[in-house]
């Protein structure tokens, strides 16, 4: 194996990194989001439980800084996600850049020189770069399978165990 198809397989285990990565923030996002849905829905509970003892504008204070919370909430989490994205983006571009212009220089080394201790090495060590770019293959899948699963989670403000999931699932 060449140089070139060692950078090729470190491309590739890049970019599934950067998908990994940015699958880790998609379930970051929704579990915030299901947060929130959840906590409005406490605060709902609570505001009609204690609704006949507060006064109409003790009330309407409670809904406004219900709706201001959420607000800012969803609004903080959209942007560290957003961010975190971009940062997760700019990483992988400036890697796989990284990576084409070892490769490059590799190549015109070898030439140059003759020498082709860099081709030996690339050889030597494409096998376990090709395994580690199949397990990062699984990461990505398992951490694409939570962000979809934390994505159509249902918001019930109820927490189910392990154990009570295992059972259902037998």
């Amino acid at each position: 194996m060449s140089a070139k198809n060692l950078s090729t397989v470190a491309t590739e285990l890049i970019a599934t990194s950067g998908k990994t990565a940015t699958n880790v923030i998609k379930a970051y996002r929704a579990g915030g989001e299901l947060m929130v849905d959840m906590l409005n829905q406490r605060w709902a509970r609570a505001m009609r439980q204690s609704r006949p003892e507060l006064s109409a504008e003790t009330a309407k204070n409670a809904a406004a800084a219900r709706s201001a919370f959420t607000s800012y909430y969803t609004k903080g989490l959209d942007v560290t996600a957003e961010g975190a994205e971009q940062v997760v983006k700019q990483i992988v571009k400036v890697a796989e850049a990284g990576v084409e212009r070892a490769a490059a220089n590799a190549a015109l080394f070898e030439v140059k020189t003759g020498v082709t201790t860099l081709n030996t090495i690339a050889r030597a060590t494409a096998p376990g770069a090709v395994v580690l770019a199949k397990l990062a293959d699984k990461i990505e899948e398992k951490s694409a399978s939570l962000a979809r699963k934390l994505q159509t989670t249902p918001a019930t403000g109820k927490r189910t165990s392990a154990f009570s999931q295992r059972r259902k699932a037998a």
